[in-house]
């Protein structure tokens, strides 16, 4: 696989603050990576970084197989799209996209032609003749995307383009995107910290944290096998149920919890197997794997609960309670006619859970 961006042995301080460390990091072909993590994570700087925004202490940038670590943003191949439109109110929407090739000193008829072809691609023609005060949100941002789009470059660069927008246009924009994506087949590097965006645009997801990359991998994975438990609790809403005990190795491995109760995890696929003894582990649970009622009953560990509260979601509903001891939410559908202060039986099955070393904190 040929490699569209190389990050090697990448090192940042600011002073004597090290933001990021020795951070390796390979983007293939027309790969779409989130980097993903909560704010201050060096997620934003890594992407400021790769444009040559900011001069690195240490380490090398590869696009396109050229070394671009000291070279300037407009000689690196990128096209960048920033949370803030940045656009210039004063032109209007064809002259904001053609701004950097006129400056560039291209050939009019091929900058009318990319600007053609960007403003069909984004659905933005009506607006050519429009000023950005003219212009929704939605608009200006596809507008930003535009600009960088008009540049035919390799790789495109977003830092959190839809977070300044409300809650409808980010689905739509976001869907806009990822067919952005699969039409020109560009490599886009893409910073987040809302993990429903990265796991929908993703091929694959980079979460930090404190400027080091925790987990690399596809959003599948990501999800369903995180490799550490800030991964786990980090994705999913609302987040994993965690019951914390100790795991009783042998040949039907199981997790004590504090309460007293026992849960065989004989069914889990451990990356190394159990050592017999005891270690401290956290057992972690999504809350739509924990199912209610009737559909409990063919579950390995099942336990007679209480609901505590209620929340309807529209398409399905969360159910707080408590699980051996420890308050889990479960995640019913909705047809499901939960009260709170209802007796029922719930139950999961382990082996779909996630099991984790309290000490070192990764999946075993």
């Amino acid at each position: 696989m040929d490699h569209s961006v190389s990050i090697r042995d990448l090192s940042l301080s600011f002073g004597n603050v090290r933001v990021l460390e020795h951070l390796n990091l390979d983007i293939g072909q027309g790969e779409f990576i989130v980097l993903l993590g909560p704010s201050g994570c060096g997620k934003s700087t890594l992407l400021n970084c790769i444009a040559g925004l900011l001069d690195v202490t240490g380490g090398q940038i590869f696009i396109s197989g050229k070394n671009v670590t000291w070279e300037e943003p407009k000689d690196r191949g990128i096209g960048m799209v920033f949370q803030s439109y940045a656009l210039y109110p004063q032109m209007t929407v064809e002259r904001n996209l053609s701004f950097g090739l006129r400056v560039a000193g291209m050939d009019k008829k091929e900058i009318d032609q990319r600007v053609k072809r960007a403003s069909e691609i984004l659905q933005i023609e009506p607006l050519l003749k429009r000023k950005p005060a003219a212009l929704s949100g939605g608009q200006r941002q596809r507008v930003a995307i535009g600009r960088a789009l008009v540049r035919d470059v390799d790789v495109f660069l977003f830092d959190e383009p839809l977070s300044n927008l409300d809650a409808k246009l980010r689905s739509d924009l976001r869907v806009e995107i990822k067919r952005l994506h699969q039409r020109l087949k560009n490599t886009m590097i893409y910073v987040t910290h809302d993990q429903i965006e990265a796991l929908t645009l993703a091929d694959r997801i980079a979460i930090m944290k404190n400027g080091v990359i925790q987990q690399l991998a596809d959003p599948h994975t990501i999800y369903n096998r995180p490799t550490n438990l800030y991964v786990a609790g980090f994705i999913g809403s609302p987040s994993m149920n965690f019951l914390e005990g100790d795991l009783i190795g042998g040949d039907q491995p199981t997790i004590r919890l504090e309460s007293g109760t026992t849960i065989p995890v004989g069914g889990y696929e451990f990356e190394t197997k159990p050592k017999s003894g005891s270690t401290k582990a956290v057992l972690g649970i999504r809350p739509e794997h924990i199912l209610v009622g009737e559909a409990a009953a063919s579950m390995p560990y099942q336990e007679d609960v209480v609901i505590e509260i209620v929340e309807p979601m529209g398409s399905d509903t969360l159910a707080y309670t408590t699980v051996g001891g420890v308050s889990v939410s479960a995640r019913a559908d909705s047809e499901l006619d939960l009260k709170a202060g209802q007796k029922l039986r719930v139950g999961f099955d382990p082996g779909r859970g996630s099991i984790f070393d309290v000490e070192t904190t990764n999946r075993l």
